[in-house]
């Protein structure tokens, strides 16, 4: 019995030792290649050259689209953060006739209309509202594709308020807004903290959005100009690529950092004293 047990502890941790090295390469490649003189898709000791971070450096929409990423990605989540906290709470304390069957029909049609399916109409929305090639349209688009999951998640927060919490705020003339704000969102900031890094998360990486509805190539961004970074013959250019995607990973692992070390991606909170 207890070979039985050390054999399959033995077991357990050499299946553990190759998972982290099959997630680990992935991670070494990008912090390896990007300061290789001539990267390839193996993984070795760099022969050290900052060329490639130079080349980025001179390239004329490089940087900008990594600007243009952040005020888009920033943007999206500011917007899904307000409605959702704002529609979420409403359908908390609202009492709506269907109110369930509503928030999950909207999951379910956010899920099953994918972006895909859905750009046609949307293409068509935009042009309408002349919002073709604009940095605002994309940002609502990514709104519109989020809200329905993030009110979903966050009206789970909102059931956990007590109620005697906002009485009490009533009592001594609190508005709707001031009981949101200062008694339901403290309670409700590890979730909001967990909403804003998925859909800055959401946003940073959206690739098809930007490159159907945006026209202008200094407008484009990070996940659009990546894709630039081929040879005419379709080679993949792995110094430029390596060296952006480290730069282009490097805002949402801090956020994502940030909120960890804050809350931990902890659901639960409390009112400060």
């Amino acid at each position: 019995m207890v070979v039985k047990k050390f054999v399959s502890r033995v077991l357990f941790y050499v299946v553990i030792a190759l998972l982290l090295v099959f997630f680990m390469l992935p991670m070494l490649w990008i912090v390896l290649a990007p300061f290789d003189a001539s990267p390839s898709l193996t993984i070795k000791l760099p022969d050290f050259s900052t060329g490639n971070f130079s080349e980025l450096w001179h390239n004329p929409y490089a940087l900008r689209s990594l600007l243009n990423a952040l005020i888009i990605s920033l943007g999206t989540m500011a917007l899904v953060l307000v409605f959702g906290a704002l529609a979420s709470y409403a359908l908390s304390r609202v009492r709506v006739p269907g109110r369930d069957a509503l928030l999950y029909a909207l999951l379910l049609l956010s899920s099953i209309v994918s972006g895909t399916a859905a750009m046609v109409p949307i293409f068509l929305l935009m042009t309408n509202v002349h919002l073709i090639d604009s940095q605002l349209g994309v940002v609502l688009v990514m709104t519109g594709g989020l809200l329905p999951a993030a009110i979903f998640i966050l009206k789970d927060f909102m059931d956990a308020t007590p109620r005697s919490y906002e009485e009490s705020a009533k009592v001594f003339g609190a508005s709707p807004l001031q009981i949101l704000r200062h008694v339901v969102i403290p309670i409700a900031r590890p979730g909001l903290a967990t909403i804003a890094v998925w859909a800055l998360v959401n946003a940073w990486g959206n690739f098809l959005v930007p490159f159907i509805l945006l026209r202008s190539a200094d407008k484009y961004p990070a996940a659009v100009v990546m894709y630039t970074f081929y040879t005419e013959g379709g080679q993949p250019k792995l110094g430029l690529i390596s060296a952006f995607s480290l730069m282009y990973s490097i805002p949402v692992v801090i956020a994502y950092l940030v909120v960890s070390r804050r809350y931990g991606f902890r659901f639960h909170g409390g009112i400060k004293s």
